[in-house]
């Protein structure tokens, strides 16, 4: 697994874009944290952890797997058989490649955020890993054009899949029209109206857009209608999860298309300072975002940082804090950190961050935060308000909701030091949003 995600690099330095190079202070082995939830301890060497996890059957220790039904078993064990094929191709490499530089404008830079860290006026120095600079506007393209990729190559002529914000749907339009296949995007009605921008791009690119109208409307209940549509024409069909979160192998294969985040950040944090960041912050409500930038510094002494929606408060519906007060269940094909009741329903989730109200979490994550090799904390929907317009004024960067949830822990974090650095992974930008924010929080 390791030598895929090496291969998906494009850099000229590609010794410096290994996973398991050797940290700057040759540390071996990560000093772990217990996990809070159950106190665990685990002796783990990630120089070798990406080798390991996820197991064959999809398995991040307890986390993971696939719980499908059986019409689809087959189904996903052809999917998993088709990615292992695929990425040890030198004709697959080559175009994702050519395909990241080209089409996708990569590399994003790193930016240091020299206003912003004045005003959080600490001496620690914020910097961005700018995602947002993707073409499509956020890091959702660099798996979309992976399992397009992949699409092609099974012989598939529909890429279905559900958004929230809407980013992970227009990536997926976009790699659609790009590959000339058909698109079908499941979205939530309430988040069809407040993402409405997002919407538009959707259907000029040709995808259909599904309206759902049940539950919260949201997008709990737009992966349970993409489910639903993908039974129903799988033959024909890839059902292109937009986190790392459902069955095995799509924990494993977003991760792996989204990995070049951090490897990118990794080096070019580096070559920007001599030295590697004193932190590294992303926001999770499913998890791709931070999953790729955790992993560019996961064999590194590095505090990493998984930032989740606290919404409004800690009552049931106001927050989608999975980590903080999730507990271990099965939900869409995969076991993690679910909200729900003590019978197993999922509980009802709220984030201003339309990409965030999700009522799980990705079970890689759940396995980095049982063995405290990632440490999950949270920011409000309040916080994530004036960190948009922070960003966007001191800055002329207009973040996304969801990214603006980790700029506003990053900040907090920079004021409780007196120096050093910290790197957020800005996931996207703010475009989508802007209509709402300034309907609802004007300034």
């Amino acid at each position: 697994m390791i030598r895929i995600v090496t291969k998906f690099s494009f850099h000229i330095k590609e010794a410096l874009s290994t996973i398991d190079c050797q940290p700057i202070k040759g540390c071996s082995a990560i000093p772990l944290r217990s996990g809070k939830r159950y106190g665990t301890i685990l002796s783990m060497d990630y120089r070798i952890y990406f080798r390991n996890y996820p197991t064959p059957s999809g398995e991040f220790g307890p986390y993971g797997g696939a719980y499908l039904p059986p019409e689809l078993e087959q189904v996903f064990t052809d999917i998993t058989l088709s990615y292992k094929t695929i990425c040890h191709s030198a004709q697959f490499i080559t175009e994702l490649r050519r395909i990241r530089k080209e089409f996708q404008g990569r590399p994003t830079p790193v930016y240091h955020c020299q206003r912003l860290s004045q005003i959080v006026g600490s001496g620690c120095q914020i910097y961005l890993k700018r995602e947002d600079l993707n073409h499509t506007g956020a890091h959702k393209i660099n798996h979309c054009m992976g399992e397009g990729l992949l699409a092609k190559y099974m012989g598939k002529k529909l890429l279905i899949a559900e958004t929230g914000a809407g980013q992970h749907g227009v990536a997926l339009a976009t790699a659609a029209a790009h590959f000339g296949l058909e698109c079908e995007i499941h979205m939530g009605e309430l988040d069809i109206a407040k993402e409405a921008p997002n919407v538009t791009r959707m259907k000029i690119l040709g995808a259909k857009v599904v309206p759902v109208t049940v539950g919260q409307k949201t997008l709990k209940e737009a992966v349970d209608s993409a489910f639903e549509s993908y039974l129903k024409q799988y033959h024909d069909a890839i059902y292109c999860i937009g986190s790392v979160v459902g069955p095995h192998p799509f924990p494993m294969m977003v991760r792996d298309f989204q990995m070049i985040v951090g490897l990118e950040a990794r080096e070019q944090f580096l070559d920007m300072t001599g030295n590697l960041p004193d932190a590294v912050c992303a926001c999770v409500g499913g998890g791709s975002n931070a999953m790729g930038i955790f992993c560019g510094f996961l064999n590194d002494p590095v505090p990493l940082y998984g930032v989740e929606p606290l919404g409004k408060g800690k009552h049931v519906g106001e927050h989608a804090a999975t980590m903080t007060y999730g507990t271990p269940g099965i939900l869409h094909g995969f076991k993690s950190y679910l909200l729900q009741e003590d019978d197993g329903s999922i509980m009802p989730v709220h984030s201003i961050a339309s990409g965030l109200d999700y009522p799980g979490v990705g079970p890689e994550h759940a396995w980095l935060r049982d063995n405290g090799r990632v440490e999950y904390v949270g920011a409000n929907d309040s916080d994530a308000v004036n960190a948009f317009y922070d960003l966007s004024r001191y800055e002329g960067i207009i973040p996304a909701l969801e990214s603006a949830h980790a700029i506003a822990f990053g900040m907090k974090l920079a004021k409780e030091r007196d120096s050093g650095t910290i790197l957020i992974n800005c996931s996207g930008r703010g475009d989508k949003d802007i209509d709402y924010v300034i309907a609802n929080y004007p300034r």
